[in-house]
């Protein structure tokens, strides 16, 4: 049953993120991740395969991702990343709905394109 919630969410998650303007979420083979990409800036990676331990590692304000690190059991500080300015998402979670995840999503989706050089967030901007 995890199981089945864990490939309905890393799918949910995957579509979710190639819906966001001008970002793509694809399959990353020399980190065999899924990678959430904006221009060229990463928001996110997941866990392309079905297991227990699946994780969505996003990127968030260093105050606010400790707030949830000690909200909820199934946020940890980002594997493998800056544990200040990412936290990791167990997906078997039964904490969190599909929608908190998305504005989380939503949220270091944000964080990249405010990094993003002015000349790109203009070009966006007005192509939309």
């Amino acid at each position: 049953m995890v199981n089945l919630a864990v490939k309905s969410r890393i799918e949910h998650f995957q579509d979710f993120g190639n819906h966001l303007p001008h970002a793509k979420v694809y399959y990353r083979e020399d980190w065999e991740t899924l990678y959430f990409d904006l221009a060229g800036k990463m928001f996110g990676v997941m866990s392309p395969n079905v297991a227990d331990n699946a994780t969505i590692t996003l990127k968030g304000q260093p105050e606010a991702n400790a707030t949830l690190c000690e909200m909820y059991r199934d946020i940890t500080a980002g594997y493998h990343m800056n544990k200040k300015h990412w936290i990791s998402i167990k997906l078997s979670t039964d904490e969190l709905s599909d929608r908190e995840i998305e504005k989380m999503i939503e949220n270091s989706y944000s964080l990249a394109f405010g990094n993003l050089p002015f000349s790109i967030r203009k070009f966006f901007v007005e192509s939309e």
